[in-house]
Order: C-alpha cells, then structure tokens, then sequence
C-alpha cells in the first residue's frame, strides 16, 4: 500500500477509508513487557535519546498490536533537555525541573535560548525516526511525530514539576501577562522545532499533547493558550497535525485551532456525536475509547467499542484511539483485540 493511501493518513485528510484506523496513545512503552525488559537500567530521558531504544520503543507496539500509525517514543519535556534545561523524570513522579521559571527574570532568561537550538542538537530524534520509517513505510504504515503543547509545557516548567491544578500557571497569566506571553510563545517555538526535526526525518503526522489543558476556564484557554497552541502546529505544516487534551470539552471547538488542526482529539467525557456537533464540518475526531474500560470484561468492552465507533460515524473522518493513554496495568492482548474489533467493524 502507498503510504499516501494508508487508512490513519486518509482518515486524517478527511475521508472515510474501507478500515477504520486505529492507534493508542501510550502504545509504545509501559504496558509492554519488551519495552520493561528493554528499559533495565536506562533512565527515561536517556531512553528517549537513545536512537536505537526510541526507535524499539516506537516500532514495538505496531509489530505486536497491529496498529495503522507508530506514535514516536519521546517525553514531552525532551526538547527542553536539548534547549539546555536542568529536568529528570522522577520514576513514580514525572518530570522535576531543578529550577522552576516563576518570575519575569527566569522567563527572560530562559527564552534568551535560541528555539532554533532544539533542532540543531535534535540528530538522535532524526535518526531514531529514519530507523523507524525504514521499517514502517515500506509496509504503508505512517509514523506520527510528538510533541507537548506550550501549555503542558510552561505548566510543568512554572510548577516546578506535575502539578493538580497548575495554580502558579494560571496565575502568572493573570499576574504577569506580558511574561506568560514570552513564555508561551518560545515554547510554541520550542515545540515546533522539535515535530520539525521529526517531520524532516519522515513523520508522516504530528500530534501535539495539550494534556493539561482541561484545568483550564474557556476564556483563559482563548486568551492565553490557543494562539501558542495555533503558532506550534501552523509552523510544522506540510503533514497532517492533530491536536489532543484531555477535559477539553467546555471549548472542544477551539480545540481546531481556527482550522489549523486537521484533526481532535476527545477524551473519554464526551460522546463522539456530541464532540461531532460541537467541531463542526472537516474535522477529523480521534478517541475515545473509555482507558478504564480496558480492564472491563470482553463482552462490556466490545459493547463499548462497537458504540464509539457508531458515534464516530456522526463526524466526517473518525481514527479510533483511548481518550488518553494506555494504563500501565492493561493486558497486551486486550489492545491486540481491540486493533482486531475494529478492523473487523
């Protein structure tokens, strides 16, 4: 099959292939136990700039599952660590920066970095994608870059590291404006250089993570947030660009991004029908297969698949994935099924 034609790349230009297309975020890595074996002794940051593991990671799930798209192995903070700041990810924690950005003078100084820096040093991301690509496109399977919106981002960077309620975010927006704004707006460069940097190397789409979003009023997400989030992905271009968050329902229309956004996702909250109303026309929905429903008995979870596919139909292309990722807990062989339930549909 032409990778052109492949079903995730049809589905996302808005047409409806002859197979629904199917990924899961968070396939590639904890719920696997080659990923874990794989893992022993490599720090996460590390595996992620590690060519040979990332491209593993990312080629794993496809060869076991079945999958139409590998979804690059990264973190979202990685881009920092190649724009030079001091992060690790804390194993039961997630992210810890070991200076938070807090006041005007630590955004000052921290966007003097050059976003451009990102995809100078970003040659192990390059080569890991070309490793993946070489073993995917040739079997008409895309690959879709990675990358965290500016909120998620800025939100972990002012808190300092995973944060509730993101409550020293919001209020630098309000408090400090002009200094969320610069914030922001590097990030957005930041994020752009680094989906670049992987579209350059063969993603065949991008996806940008806005997973922190939903703590979040609509009229603080308009103001603050979506124009960052609209100059990340307007920058990439070329490819198909879907844009992800999760509570995002209160202004799921504003998560196309005035158009720019190929394709939304939706969480687990909102019936597709209802996300499809809201969207409106040309718009491709993603999800949102229930995360909680994998652990359900067979018949209850096929209920459930058969239902937001069903849904799907209301919207004008549909890629069937969770409404966020996959639990470390989930038996392998429930998502193989799942790939298979819905091919079958």
């Amino acid at each position: 099959m032409p990778l052109t034609d492949a079903p995730l790349l049809r589905a996302l230009r808005g047409e409806r292939p002859e197979r629904t297309p199917i990924w899961f975020m968070r396939q590639a890595g904890r719920s696997l136990p080659e990923y874990r074996d794989l893992r022993v002794g490599t720090r996460m940051l590390d595996a992620c700039l590690d060519p040979e593991m990332a491209a593993e990671i990312t080629l794993q799930p496809v060869r076991r599952h079945g999958v139409d798209a590998g979804i690059f192995f990264s973190d979202i903070v990685v881009p920092l660590r190649l724009a030079g700041v001091a992060v690790e990810i804390v194993p039961g924690r997630g992210p810890v920066f070991e200076d938070p950005i807090r006041t005007a003078d630590d955004v000052a100084r921290l966007t003097r970095i050059p976003a451009s820096v990102v995809a100078e040093k970003a040659g192990p991301i390059r080569e890991a994608v070309r490793i993946v690509t070489e073993e995917l496109h040739p079997q008409g399977t895309p690959l879709i870059g990675f990358a965290g919106a500016p909120f998620t981002l800025a939100a972990y960077l002012v808190e300092g590291g995973p944060s509730k309620e993101h409550m020293r975010a919001r209020a630098m927006m309000h408090a400090d404006p002009a200094s969320w704004n610069r914030l922001a707006a590097w990030l957005a460069e930041v994020s752009a250089a680094f989906l670049g940097a992987q579209v350059e190397a063969g993603a065949s789409a991008v996806q940008l993570f806005d997973s922190w979003a939903g703590s979040l009023a609509p009229a603080d997400y308009r103001a603050f947030v979506q124009p960052h989030s609209a100059a990340a992905l307007a920058a990439v271009g070329s490819v198909p660009r879907i844009h992800f968050g999760v509570g995002t329902g209160p202004f799921l229309a504003d998560m196309r991004l005035g158009g720019i956004a190929d394709a939304v996702g939706v969480d687990w909250r909102l019936p597709l029908d209802e996300a499809a109303a809201i969207v409106g026309p040309g718009a491709t929905l993603q999800g949102n297969i229930d995360p909680a429903m994998l652990a359900a008995p067979w018949e209850v979870l096929e209920a459930h698949i058969r239902d937001v596919v069903e849904r799907g139909r209301a919207a004008s292309a549909h890629v069937v994935n969770l409404g966020h990722g996959v639990p470390p807990e989930t038996d392998p062989a429930v998502l193989t099924r799942i790939v298979e339930a819905v091919h079958a549909l």
